[in-house]
């Protein structure tokens, strides 16, 4: 175990900053243990990727990302066992060495295992990441152990739980036999593709929508699963395409000063990087996993019930496209599809869901960006979600009106932390407990 004493923590896009007295870097359980139960409060960080400000804050501090190891593999029940800090692109590798897959994959492969679950991280046409952990271990206030397995009462609350009930040590994902996705992406009227979203879930294996702000355009990707020997004709369109982030950040570059003219980039955009289609083959990681950001930006994702997605969907565009405001978005704005769940706070406790995501490619004038603030008003004003591992102001009292099972988390994690160890400030302003 590493100790490094009075620090700067800062986030990956540097809007956060934090001084901290200790920073623990641990490899085994046993130290994570005992960090835990000598420190009178602690918070614990991966990748730092994340836009709320959930992960520091505190004096002590705990980096998960050397927490690491690959545990076990059982080949009769296509199950892997990992520490909590291994990213997830090391974590896909080594199952599809196993010939299996994790059958929704968000769009980053890296993050931690461990806090793509405490922040509810999902992919499309499947259910939340943490939805395939078949049990783990976690490290509770005072440092003793508790194995949380399928069926358990508690699983319900830990699969996305904020990092508020303990620290993930251990966990156990159930994998399925690797397959291959025949892909197909293009550009669709907003008249178009809004109507035929129920039809294509049905239809297809892999759904997701980049919408393209002020074009009325969208941006189609479908996948269906096929023989991995199929032979297709692979179109990956012009080889400027790799080049979209690059433009997008010069086109974004002012914005921030003067925000119409973020209308001209996204129709610049669309025209140099959205109008062409693309056909090609892969498995589910290596069709639809972007792997990396690419560049420092900031993030806001909200979620709404399918049922409500359209009536949503046209009010938002309504609203931003109204020059009185200043709710010009950065393209895309990604819409993905998630499956119900009983997760107590999950985006899709007991609904279908669609999600969709609201990016600033200008990550340090993001305090300013509107586009936040306008979604952030229309999805509340619907009964929506906020993404935990992204941007929002809600709190307390909005998450009780939205969350079935808010207050029993609440009572829970009093419960089980009873003396806040692991909330910071972020979090304690979140559940509105004592300072």
């Amino acid at each position: 175990m590493k100790q490094e004493k009075n620090g700067v923590w800062t986030s990956w896009n540097e809007n956060l900053t934090y001084k901290y007295k200790s920073l623990y870097k641990v490899t085994t359980e046993q130290e994570l243990q005992e960090i835990i139960a000598k420190s009178d409060k602690v918070r614990f960080f991966g990748s730092k990727q994340s836009s709320a400000d959930i992960a520091a804050g505190l004096e002590n501090l705990i980096d998960i990302t050397t927490y690491n190891k690959i545990l076990s593999y059982n080949d009769a029940e296509h199950t892997i066992t990992v520490q909590s800090g291994l990213i997830l692109g090391d974590l896909i590798d080594a199952v599809e060495a196993k010939g299996w897959c994790i059958p929704c994959l968000p769009d980053i492969n890296t993050i931690t295992i461990g806090g793509a679950l405490a922040t509810g991280t999902h992919g499309t046409s499947g259910k939340l990441l943490c939805e395939y952990m078949t049990s783990c271990t976690l490290v509770l206030a005072d440092g003793s152990l508790k194995k949380i397995e399928d069926g358990d009462e508690l699983i319900n609350a830990v699969r996305v739980s904020l990092g508020a009930l303990g620290v993930m040590s251990t966990i156990t994902f159930k994998c399925e036999p690797i397959y291959t996705l025949h892909v197909k992406e293009g550009p669709e009227n907003d008249t178009e593709w809004l109507p035929k979203i129920k039809e294509r879930l049905k239809k297809h294996d892999f759904l997701r929508i980049l919408w393209l702000p002020h074009t009325d355009k969208g941006y189609v990707i479908t996948g269906d699963k096929i023989d991995s020997e199929t032979e297709i004709k692979e179109d990956l369109g012009p080889d400027y395409l790799k080049h979209r982030r690059k433009a997008s950040k010069i086109l974004y570059k002012y914005t921030h000063i003067f925000p119409w003219i973020t209308s001209i980039a996204n129709k610049l955009l669309y025209k140099g990087f959205f109008s062409s289609k693309k056909e090609y083959k892969g498995s589910l990681y290596q069709a639809t996993v972007t792997k990396s950001r690419g560049s420092t930006l900031e993030l806001a994702e909200w979620t709404i019930g399918l049922d409500k997605f359209t009536e949503v969907f046209e009010e938002l565009k309504t609203e931003i496209n109204k020059w009185s405001n200043k709710s010009f978005i950065h393209i895309p704005m990604d819409i993905r599809f998630v499956y119900k769940d009983k997760s107590w706070l999950s985006y899709a406790y007991k609904k279908d869901i669609v999600t969709i995501g609201c990016v600033s490619r200008n990550a340090a004038t993001a305090d300013t960006y509107e586009a936040f603030k306008t979604i952030e008003i229309i999805f509340l004003k619907h009964g929506g979600k906020p993404h935990w591992g992204k941007r929002f102001t809600a709190k307390d009292t909005a998450f009780s009106k939205i969350y079935d099972k808010w207050e029993d988390f609440k009572v829970l994690r009093q419960e089980m932390d009873p003396t806040n160890k692991f909330l910071n400030p972020y979090l304690t302003e979140l559940f509105n407990e004592k300072k």
